[in-house]
Formats: structure tokens, C-alpha cells, sequence
């Protein structure tokens, strides 16, 4: 099977990004699942769910989230309701929403999706390796293929849950940095790999924030309230092949479009 795995999402101009590459990127890739990270679709931070069916509309089967889940309030109760959306695995126990799921293509194929949130340089919340131990050990009952969004802010933290998922899962893909990395692999084992996916929104910004406010802040250290750029877009992924019968990735290729 072929999935797609979208870089962080932002704003207007990362969903119009989206509008105009997925079709085309089907039907160049024969792609079999779409998954996004939706955690700043919703002006630069967050979802809501016109958002999310926006980004379902255009094509996407998955939104996993990241740190800015609970921007928007009405996620709180949307997330509950909607099983394509998932959010960090590892936030506390009762935490609305799930954070893992399995999903069903047009062929038949059974993949795992599991969302988790890094720690280093973030908010601390439960144990990322252990929470992927769990729900890892869970889905191998169920599904062969395996796929992983981890949204963490350290590289080392996220190269560490590759090598940790290592021949566990069949792809661990980083978010949250919106800086796509040129450090795809295979990992021993068969397991897909990249720091980070890049980021799906303006391009002419500072990780999709209105550039002159972002330099405004670091050159006078004073605060700013922080606007999404518009603008041309960039378009960040990655293709991923996957052996149907043993959840092994065959290879990852990077998605760099521009408008």
C-alpha cells in the first residue's frame, strides 16, 4: 500500500496548499491513505470542525494534532464525536478524544494510526516511549501496518522514537517544527523515517507567521501577537510504500510543491 503523510497544515493557506496538490498526488501515487497534521488548520493554531471537514473534503482520511489541540474550544467537544481526528496518545488518562485508531482503505487494508505528543521543550504530559509500548503492543493484534505521527520539538527526541519503533512499526514521521528534514530512511526492521514532514501553508513567513512580526519580536524582545502569513503556499510531505503482507516500508520519498 502507498500513504501520504502531510506536514503541519497552517492556516488558509496550508488548506488551499492541500486543495490543489492531493488530487493530483492521488492519481500520480495511487494513493491508498491520506494523513494530515491539522493542529494549526485553524488560524495558525488548533481545528475547528468546518476546518476538519474542509480538509476531509479535499481528500484527507486522517488529522492527527499536536500541542495546539485545545486552541480552538469547540475541539474539545468536536473531538469526541470525531473518530478521524486524533490527538496526542500520550496526554492523561480521560483526556477527551483518542489518540489512536484503525483505519480501513478502499482495498481492504487495515493501517494503525497512532498520534504522540514529544516532551522535550514542550508541555510534560505522560511518557511518549512508553505510551507507544501500549498502543504498539495493542494494534500488532489487530493490524500489520503501523503508522506514527510524532509532533515533538527536539530532533533528538524524535530520532530517538524512530530507532525506538525501529522494525516495530512501518513509519514514524515527525511534525511540529514546520522545517522539513532531508533525513528519510529505512530504519532496520522496515521502518519508515523522517525528523520532521515540513509544514503545508505560506511560504513566504517564518514557519508560516506573518514575517515582519516575527522579526519585530527578536529584534526588540517585545511581545507581538503572532498572525499567519498569506500569500503563495508550500506544499510538505512524504510518500510512503509499505508491503501489504508484512507491514515493512519498501520506501519514503519527500514532497517538496510550490505555488
Amino acid at each position: 500500500m502507498r500513504l501520504l503523510m502531510i506536514g503541519d497544515v497552517v492556516g488558509r493557506s496550508g488548506r488551499r496548499a492541500v486543495k490543489a496538490n492531493l488530487s493530483c498526488l492521488k492519481k500520480e501515487f495511487g494513493l491508498d491513505l491520506v494523513i494530515a497534521n491539522g493542529e494549526n488548520a485553524a488560524g495558525g493554531k488548533g481545528i475547528t470542525r468546518d476546518v476538519a471537514q474542509e480538509l476531509f473534503s479535499a481528500g484527507v482520511d486522517v488529522l492527527t494534532m499536536g500541542n495546539h489541540v485545545w486552541s480552538k474550544k469547540e475541539a474539545i467537544d468536536y473531538i469526541n464525536r470525531e473518530t478521524r481526528i486524533l490527538r496526542p496518545a500520550n496526554y492523561p488518562s480521560g483526556t477527551p478524544g483518542i489518540g489512536s485508531n484503525i483505519f480501513e482503505t478502499s482495498r481492504k487494508i487495515k493501517v494503525g494510526v497512532v498520534n504522540l505528543a514529544g516532551r522535550v521543550f514542550l508541555q510534560a504530559i505522560d511518557c511518549p516511549f512508553r505510551k507507544a509500548d501500549e498502543i504498539v503492543n495493542r494494534l500488532k493484534e489487530k493490524v500489520r501496518i503501523i503508522v506514527v505521527d510524532f509532533h515533538a520539538e527536539a530532533t533528538s527526541e524524535k530520532v530517538a522514537m524512530g530507532w525506538h519503533l525501529a522494525g516495530k512499526v512501518s513509519a514514524v514521521a515527525g511534525t511540529h517544527t514546520h522545517v522539513q528534514t532531508a533525513d528519510e530512511r529505512i530504519l532496520p526492521g522496515g521502518t519508515a523515517y523522517i525528523t520532521d514532514l515540513g509544514m503545508t501553508g505560506p511560504r513566504n513567513s517564518v514557519i508560516g507567521v506573518k514575517t515582519e512580526i516575527v522579526l519585530e519580536k527578536f529584534i526588540t524582545q517585545l511581545p507581538q501577537h503572532f498572525e499567519v502569513a498569506t500569500g503563495p503556499y508550500q506544499f510538505n510531505a512524504a510518500v510512503i510504500d509499505i508491503n501489504d503482507e508484512t507491514g515493512e516500508a519498501l520506501s519514503i520519498e519527500r514532497i517538496q510543491n510550490y505555488e
